[in-house]
């Protein structure tokens, strides 16, 4: 394997949403000119992001027992969590996440999303694309419509173009990077996850991150007899770096290396490669910061990849929903033992690397320009479940989102008494995307010179 690093391991001014409801189509997804010009004078801020960085939940972390808690709901639906404050008025957190709500003046919470569907294949679609055309159930029946291409890869194709704001000028190797495997529902993939109509040259290049050997290159990996014991002489380091070229050939040969992945392999095997992706050259410091864990390192692996440039770079919680109990690899997909795998994994994890990416971007100077987004594809259901879990739940869950240019310590939008449905603000994952595309500076017509329809209304309420 070819191997990077070792681990061992509101009150607020803003414009009236019906605005941005009535708006035409001519400019940023479907906003008029006096729209943007009411927009820039009630404080906005819109294209001032020019990275990405999407934390995906897969499995559908549960809204009461993170950042919706519930603490006046009767126990069967509060569960046995406490709640503590946080630094947005009004709004309080599950007890398990102490560094979030410490960091929460960063952070905006939506509280309302709702998607059509509660199968983690096409609510996976939809949560990645903004729709659910062409998505896969777990019954295998693909539903009607083409999929479109996934948000990373919508960015990713503007920033190639130089449309927008999400534009490197050292020129990243590629714009769309994932850490972490293929997503799947038991064993089936789910659809949305690269370029579609785009094609794939906008697939993302993918990382991962294995907490015993570092970072990966699935689609480069070298000969099993290649291990770290002969990359360590310099003549196998050679040898290495001579078959993954072949490799290389024979993947171009075929078709299947693009210009972007051959440009990315170019800086996985450059020297200069090894520096960007060896986590240990960290300081200890900075990586315990992060914890040791796969979720912990990948976010500062993320980091790394919008700091060199990355457009988009999406940390995957894991592959598959289940969890390792159930024959999975740790996703948020809780039917049951829900609490104890909270308490004991999920929780701290999420708590300490989401908060640690949050706050070494603005130490850095980078949250500014940088927008952060932690969601899964849906919440769960409200009422505890006789085996200590709880079922999915499509009707309403929460997102994170800091940084590019989103007002912190504010709350978007509040769930009735049960985290069940939108008491007011309903918002779509359609929404979430178009909120990304306006903040990376993607008006309608660049959209739509991509030969994609625009989709969702701009959260404004997050400005």
């Amino acid at each position: 394997m070819l191997l990077f690093g070792r681990q061992t391991q509101r009150t607020c001014s803003t414009v009236h949403r019906r605005a941005f409801l009535q708006a035409g189509g001519s400019t940023v997804l479907g906003l008029t000119l006096a729209d943007l010009l009411r927009v820039k004078a009630a404080g906005h801020n819109p294209g001032s992001a020019r990275a990405v960085i999407l934390v995906w939940l897969w499995g559908g972390p549960s809204q009461l027992d993170t950042f919706d808690p519930k603490p006046n709901a009767p126990l069967e639906f509060r569960g046995p969590f406490g709640s503590i404050p946080t630094r947005i008025p009004g709004v309080r957190f599950a007890e398990l996440f102490p560094q979030l709500a410490a960091q929460s003046d960063k952070l905006a919470v939506i509280r309302t999303l709702a998607t059509p569907s509660n199968d983690h294949g096409v609510a996976g679609t939809i949560g990645l694309t903004g729709s659910g055309a062409g998505g896969t159930g777990l019954d295998g029946k693909p539903l009607a419509g083409s999929p479109r291409p996934a948000l990373g890869s919508i960015v990713g194709a503007a920033a190639a173009k130089g449309v927008g704001r999400a534009v490197s000028k050292g020129g990243p190797p590629h714009p769309f990077f994932v850490v972490g495997g293929k997503l799947h529902q038991g064993h089936k993939a789910i659809v949305g996850e690269g370029g579609g109509p785009l094609g794939a040259a906008f697939d993302p290049f993918r990382l991962e991150f294995d907490p015993a050997v570092g970072a990966r290159v699935p689609a480069l990996e070298l000969p099993k007899d290649l291990g770290p014991d002969r990359l360590a002489d310099r003549q196998g380091l050679l040898r290495a770096f001579t078959a993954a070229d072949r490799r290389a050939d024979e993947l171009g040969a075929a078709g299947k290396l693009d210009d972007y992945r051959g440009r990315a392999f170019a800086l996985l095997t450059s020297p200069a490669a090894a520096e960007r992706f060896d986590l240990s050259r960290e300081p200890d410091k900075v990586r315990d910061r992060y914890g040791r864990t796969r979720f912990g390192q990948s976010c500062l692996l993320a980091r790394r990849l919008v700091e060199g440039g990355v457009p988009f770079a999406q940390v995957n919680w894991s592959d598959h929903v289940e969890a390792e109990e159930d024959a999975g690899d740790g996703g948020w997909d809780h039917h049951y033992r829900n609490f104890e795998i909270m308490q004991d994994r999920h929780a701290p994890w999420l708590d300490r690397g989401l908060a640690a990416l949050v706050a070494d971007l603005h130490d850095r100077g980078l949250l500014g320009s940088t927008l952060v987004i932690a969601v899964g594809e849906f919440g769960r259901e409200p009422k505890v479940n006789d085996k200590a879990g709880r079922e999915h739940w499509a009707k309403c869950y929460a997102a994170l989102v800091a940084g590019g240019g989103v007002a912190g310590g504010r709350a978007v939008g509040t769930s009735d008494a049960k985290a069940a449905r939108p008491a007011d603000t309903p918002l779509t994952p359609a929404d979430l995307h178009a909120t990304v595309l306006h903040q990376v500076g993607l008006t309608s017509e660049g959209i739509t010179g991509l030969g994609l329809t625009p989709i969702g209304r701009v959260i404004e309420e997050l400005f």
